[in-house]
């Protein structure tokens, strides 16, 4: 024994001193199967990659607890009580991310001496993390594969993304400028999704990805141009294929000098060693060629399968910083050459029964080929994996950013390009320019700030701010409240749109010059709809917020953290709704009675105070001569009764004349007889008087008009008469449109219309086209209008939709592609794709609110608010 304990030093000493690995050994594998990624943080556990299924976690040995801090590759850090190995840290870690191929990771730090290195799996962190409070461990890709088809899971091959994006930012993957343009674009792409200029340049200004950004910025924006309707999975998968092509892909240099002294960098590869001067490769040794790597203090050697056709000596012998520098980048070796190259992990060493010589280290885990066996031949559920961020509270308060925009903009046609109208003419008494604009621009002024809040904390939700620090940011309820309350001192202000609408056309009427610059303007582009529809926009947006504060508070829990501030902020709102509600109903009303006096030559006792309008379509009379198309309004009272014996048929008595009128269908008769019945119900209630029965004829649009009505149908040319306007219209109005597409529509289905606007980002297809374009999307008033992006000022082209059906497409229309609704009328088919599953149900809602029987919304439109 004795003898024994004199020679132990000598031996202890040999220990790592000449260590070295064969290239040739096989054990049985150890399998590891897990749960599919759901998404990245994700902070329920699916289950851990190293169990069978149905097996439960290890159980934590008894000893101190430690906090772990660890840092994700989105930036994100998770801490981890754990008091166990580092595999079991790891185990939890992929646990956390939901992740199956959490083989090609590891765990990496920087250890007292600065150098930063793997975690060690088979060791307790307490031995190898000497102040874990102060240390931050990161989560990083380790091997990094040939070809990226190879990565069976999305999550994993985001987490790569994520990892090709940290590489380019620190410089450590470089390559041309054109090159790294392109792998911009496509990280862009993924980011903040189709390409729109000013967005694109702000979210470079705000975020930077490669070093020489600023002089790339007018490539990148090039590229991104050309990703439209590329999803962030395509994105990834292109970002992948572009990176593995460049030659420092997965590459991480360790520094060395050959023989000669000359200043080198080694590195390893799935192919094998590589060699580098500065960032050019000069040589590599593949696997094959390897017989042994082993390392003696500083010096690496790497000793070479004898070749006869080669000059190359037999061992080749490199200098490294140190004693751990040499073994560390020994180690990488020996794991990727076991990841790569061996079917099953290798068998441990037998324990020499007195003294080791040479390290006992072995690569411990899966090899590449056990895991794609693995996640190709196990059968478990797939977690679907969804990106940041998934809470439906994101896509309420991005519904609430990309109305306010539309809104903002609606407020600027009365601030800005109304305003610049009127002082080109004295037409208009100051009077009366002071009454709207002095009560529209402060109101103007508010809503541009709201946007800006509204904008910066959608940017710390998407990541795109690093204003998240706290992690409070994904919240909206109090961004809303706070415009709410500031809302609430403008209420005097809102209160006066009513009374310069009803100003303006009292000044109309008593001003031939008032009332054509008024029409002048309405042919203007950017006058979209009718003019009086703009001073009740902020009466309307008032509903907007109360039926978005109620959907999150729908979605919240109460013991949210938003759910209190977006409770008070619908309490707020709904009171100013209840105040305000009595004006809206008479100021629509009103509003509706102006257009038809409009499209109604010669008729000025329309819009006469207590009459209420109620129904306008399209109605067939019956004469000597047989059907005559006519359209039809219906306000305050008229008789009826079917006869004729002619399907859908029926008569309208009023005071000085009877007509009788057939529907298109029996579902348009019932509508029309029940909001006959009402009108009756209306004029006996209030003793008002009992209307007229007013009807009209036209032919289709004139040729200056038609460039306003590209998107409608060929149909709509179908049915005309000989009767012309006699002033200039829009080819979109509602009877235009309800004349050629033989409809009607309700005053409810006016107003339920108008509560019921949406605006965001589609990408759009024709029936007979391949690929897809992004529009900026804007539905009010019946109507789709299409804009290249929401910073325009006028929409390219509409389609109005009364007629339409909206559906789902079927299997035989191959349309492979998620979220996508279907407008058809006739012949004329539109696709439509949306962005994630809230957005595709909120588009088929309003646009069903927009296409749905009167009958069916009647009661939810007209109800009397409340306060929350």
């Amino acid at each position: 024994m004795k003898c024994l304990q004199n020679i132990w030093p000598s031996y202890k000493h040999l220990n790592g001193f000449c260590c070295q690995v064969g290239l040739s050994s096989m054990v049985e594998p150890e399998e590891r199967p897990s749960v599919a990624g759901q998404r990245l943080g994700a902070p329920e556990s699916m289950g851990i990659s190293t169990l069978e299924p149905g097996q439960r976690p290890p159980t934590m040995p008894p000893g101190r607890r430690v906090s772990i801090r660890v840092q994700m590759l989105d930036d994100t850090q998770e801490v981890f009580e754990q008091r166990a190995s580092g595999k079991v840290l790891f185990d939890l870690v992929c646990a956390h991310l939901n992740l199956i191929e959490g083989d090609y990771f590891s765990l990496e730090y920087q250890d007292q001496r600065k150098m930063t290195v793997w975690l060690d799996l088979l060791k307790p962190i307490l031995k190898q993390i000497r102040r874990p409070k102060n240390t931050i461990l990161r989560f990083v890709v380790k091997f990094f594969p040939p070809d990226h088809t190879q990565l069976l899971e999305e999550l994993t091959r985001y987490l790569f993304a994520l990892q090709i994006k940290h590489d380019l930012a620190c410089g450590r993957l470089t390559c041309n400028e054109s090159s790294a343009a392109l792998l911009v674009s496509h990280i862009v792409q993924s980011e903040i999704g189709d390409f729109d200029e000013v967005q694109c340049k702000q979210h470079l200004l705000n975020n930077k990805y490669i070093p020489v950004q600023d002089a790339l910025m007018d490539k990148i924006i090039e590229y991104h141009r050309k990703h439209v309707g590329q999803t962030p999975a395509e994105s990834d998968y292109q970002l992948l294929e572009i990176a593995r092509r460049l030659e420092m892909y997965g590459v991480r240099l360790y520094p060395a000098k050959d023989r000669e002294g000359t200043k080198l960098s080694l590195a390893v590869a799935h192919s094998g060693v590589l060699v580098f001067q500065g960032h050019t490769k000069i040589n590599a040794f593949n696997w094959s060629k390897v017989r042994k790597l082993s390392f003696k203090r500083k010096r690496f050697l790497i000793k070479l399968r004898p070749d006869l056709n080669s000059s190359c000596q037999d061992t080749l012998e490199f200098m490294m910083g140190s004693r751990d520098c040499c073994k560390v980048f020994w180690k990488i070796c020996v794991e990727y050459h076991a990841f790569f190259r061996l079917f099953e992990e290798p068998k441990p060493k037998p324990k020499p029964v007195l003294f080791t010589r040479g390290s006992s280290f072995r690569f411990s885990g899966r090899t590449q080929r056990q895991v794609i066996d693995y996640v190709k031949d196990t059968e478990f559920k797939k977690v679907p994996f969804e990106r940041f961020p998934t809470d439906k509270a994101y896509f309420i308060a991005k519904e609430l950013l990309t109305t306010e925009r539309t809104y903002l903009k609606d407020l600027e046609v009365i601030t800005v390009s109304f305003q610049k109208s009127v002082e080109k003419d004295e037409a208009m008494p100051d009077s009366l320019r002071n009454l709207i604009f002095a009560n529209f621009e402060p109101v103007c002024k508010f809503h541009e700030t709201f946007l800006k809040d509204v904008e910066q904390r959608l940017a710390q939700w998407e990541g795109r701010s690093n204003a998240h620090i706290k992690g409070d940011y994904q919240r909206i309820g109090d961004v809303m409240l706070k415009n709410i309350q500031g809302l609430k001192l403008l209420t005097a202000h809102l209160q006066k749109h009513s009374e310069a609408l009803l100003e303006l056309e009292r000044m109309c009427r008593s001003s031939r010059k008032l009332e054509g610059l008024c029409r002048d303007f309405e042919l203007q582009k950017v006058c979209y709809l009718p003019l009086n529809i703009f001073f009740l926009r902020p009466l309307h947006r008032l509903m907007h917020y109360k039926q978005i504060l109620e959907r999150l508070c729908k979605h919240y829990p109460p013991t949210h953290d938003d759910f209190r501030d977006s409770r008070a902020a619908l309490a707020d709102v709904s009171e100013m709704v209840v105040q305000l509600h009595g004006t809206l109903i008479k100021m629509e009303n009103f509003q509706k009675l102006l257009e038809l006096k409009k499209d109604l030559i010669g008729i000025d006792n329309l819009a006469l105070p207590g009459r209420e309008f109620i129904r306008l379509g399209c109605l067939s009379k019956l004469s000597g001569k047989g059907l005559q198309q006519r359209i039809m309004f219906l306000t305050d009272g008229l008789i009826y009764h079917d006869e004729w014996g002619v399907p859908h048929s029926f008569t309208l008595f009023g005071q000085r004349q009877s007509v009788v009128v057939a529907a298109s269908s029996a579902s348009e008769m019932e509508k029309w007889v029940e909001d006959i019945k009402m009108a009756i119900e209306l004029a006996d209630k209030c003793n008002g008087p009992s209307a007229e029965i007013l009807s009209s004829s036209f032919t289709d649009k004139s040729p200056e008009e038609s460039s306003a009505d590209q998107e409608s149908d060929d149909d709509l040319s179908a049915s005309r008469t000989s009767l012309e306007w006699q002033t200039p219209h829009r080819s979109n109005t509602t009877v235009h449109v309800c004349w050629h597409r033989n409809t009607s529509v309700s005053m409810v289905d006016f107003s339920v219309a108008l509560e019921n606007q949406l605006s965001g980002n589609l990408l759009r297809k024709f029936k007979n086209s391949n690929g897809w374009q992004k529009l900026w999307v804007v539905f009010t008033n019946f109507s789709l209008f299409f804009y290249k992006t929401h910073q325009d000022e006028y929409p390219l082209a509409s389609l109005p939709l009364l007629g339409y059906s909206i559906t789902i497409p079927s299997e035989s229309e191959n349309i492979h592609k998620d979220y996508v609704f279907k407008l058809h009328f006739k012949s004329h088919v539109y696709y439509f794709r949306s962005e994630s599953e809230y957005t595709f149900e909120r588009w088929m809602e309003v646009i069903r609110s927009a296409t749905c029987s009167s009958s069916h919304i009647r009661s939810l439109s007209r109800k009397e608010p409340h306060v929350y």
